[in-house]
């Protein structure tokens, strides 16, 4: 059995939370390549706005990232995985967030069955500034 064939849910939600940390597209780009070296699908994609009006938006743009990087397939079942899966990590951080201003990064990874998406967030009132990170796993 090689390396590839004994990657499993938590390695593929480590490398969307990977993902959902970088910091600008340069080091996405690289941590993607190195990703994709070990077998590991994956793609990014920035947001912001208000919490309540973005949620969304921003399972939309997983959704079009992930079929743009052909971490998914263009099928119900592969991008409701990633839509269910981002709802998922949304309602983890939405305690902190409601009724404020997010801005962060959405990720999505993929080895497989296995679907992770990873948020991260940056909570903002005035320069009093938050953060949360929210994870969800689908099999497809």
């Amino acid at each position: 059995m090689n390396h590839h064939e004994m990657l499993g849910s938590r390695d593929v939600v480590k490398a969307a939370i990977r993902m959902a940390l970088t910091n600008d597209r340069e080091e996405e780009k690289m941590l993607q390549k190195e990703l994709a070296g070990i077998g590991i699908k994956t793609s990014a994609v920035d947001f912001g706005g208000e919490f309540i009006s973005s949620v969304t938006r921003i399972i939309e743009r997983a959704v079009v990232s992930a079929k743009r990087e052909g971490v998914i397939e263009e099928s119900h079942a592969e991008e409701g995985a990633v839509a269910g899966a981002a709802r998922e990590a949304l309602s983890q951080v939405m305690p902190k967030a409601i009724g404020l201003n997010v801005g962060g990064k959405i990720a999505v990874a993929r080895h497989g069955v296995h679907v992770s998406v990873a948020v991260f967030f940056g909570i903002g009132l005035l320069h009093l500034n938050d953060v949360a990170i929210g994870i969800g796993h689908r099999v497809v």
